[in-house]
């Protein structure tokens, strides 16, 4: 699975349509992160303010990894569309 997320809020999609794929409620991802439920809520909804360890966190919980590549061309906007 490769997905595209620019936005806190693309992010926060692909994080819950990957847990729940997965059959997994937000405490029972915030038990394997070390977090709280309400933080996988914020996460999952697109707060700004979230930290990168704490998305990094989540992302290992659900066998998920960050990778840094170039850029495409397509706009954040057009992204939108596809959540």
């Amino acid at each position: 699975m490769t997905d595209l997320a620019r936005t806190p809020n693309q992010i926060g999609n692909l994080i819950r349509r990957t847990r729940k794929k997965r059959g997994l409620s937000q405490s029972q991802v915030g038990v394997r992160a070390g977090l709280r439920q309400e933080t996988i809520s914020l996460i999952e909804t697109g707060h700004p303010a979230a930290k990168l360890d704490t998305i990094l966190a989540v992302l290992a919980a659900l066998d998920l990894e960050f990778r840094i590549v170039p850029r495409t061309k397509g706009a954040a906007a057009d992204l939108e569309d596809i959540f």
